[in-house]
């Protein structure tokens, strides 16, 4: 079997709080993209084997991949195995849910391929086990996520729309980009409501121009060449920018094509990841 795991952005990424384990109680809006993972998924006699073709993935128990097979066998009592191939085309540590996306495509597809019958909430609960970004990745699309990420509202579909994303030549933890940021001193906050009403009336303009991630005010500080990427993005024609996730990736939305395009082959002359997608 096999199937694609895609990436996601944030259009919007807001902190509201602090949970009492440390984690941050978030309220974002989270959007599949078609940059994708191809996850070939067989049955074998037993055991878990990962194979990726890039030689940084991990194929032991620290991927996510190898993880989430695990707590579906334990969690159905399947008593086979699962041999498991990753092409790798959605950057790492980049904000765009890479491993957690491999995750959900797990779980989705050893649903199929063991004939389970489990609900889709079902599979959320198990891959939140697992990642906050797994729930989304299971349900795909466009949606507000809250809590610490697990609360989902499918909204609109916001799709078809151009996009050029710039994965710099470094990786971000998320967990330190988190410890780092004081909720105290978030003084600006996404237009959260305004933006979801933009994305029903299909307002492209509007979402654009009010992207927002509270998350740049720790990693655009800190890495002044995001800050570039972000200005050259709108100087080169994008509605409208943002750093996605914890970073270090940015992305433009474009709605015309030859700019989109031109955007593309500016940032590709100077950056090894960079990609041309769409909203899906």
């Amino acid at each position: 079997m096999k199937v694609k795991a895609y990436a996601k952005i944030n259009l919007t990424l807001d902190i509201t709080g602090k949970r009492k384990d440390g984690y941050h109680l978030l309220r974002m809006i989270m959007q599949n993209v078609d940059v994708y993972d191809e996850i070939e998924i067989e049955k074998i006699q037993s055991g878990i084997i990962i194979e990726a073709d890039k030689n940084y993935i991990p194929t032991d128990e620290r991927n996510l991949a190898y993880k989430a097979a695990e707590i579906f066998m334990n969690e159905f009592n399947i008593s086979e195995g699962v041999k498991i191939k990753i092409t790798k085309n959605i950057p790492v540590a980049a904000g765009m849910a890479g491993g957690s996306t491999d995750a959900a495509a797990v779980l989705k597809a050893m649903k199929d391929l063991f004939e389970i019958n489990v609900s889709e909430s079902k599979l959320m609960e198990v891959g939140l086990k697992l990642g906050a970004d797994i729930p989304f990745c299971i349900k795909g699309g466009t949606a507000l996520c809250e809590g610490i990420g697990e609360i989902i509202t499918p909204l609109k579909p916001f799709k078809g729309h151009m996009l050029v994303i710039v994965k710099p030549n470094f990786g971000l933890s998320t967990k330190d980009v988190y410890k780092d940021i004081d909720v105290q001193k978030i003084f600006k906050h996404p237009k959260t409501e305004e933006v979801i009403q933009a994305i029903e009336g299909n307002n492209v303009a509007f979402v654009s121009e009010n992207l927002m991630n509270v998350l740049e005010n720790v990693s655009l500080k800190k890495h002044k060449i995001l800050r570039e990427i972000k200005n050259n993005m709108l100087n080169q024609g994008a509605l409208g920018a943002l750093m996605t996730g914890s970073g270090p990736t940015i992305f433009g939305i474009f709605e015309d094509e030859s700019k989109a395009e031109k955007t593309y082959e500016y940032f590709k002359s100077r950056y090894d990841q960079v990609y041309l997608s769409k909203t899906i």
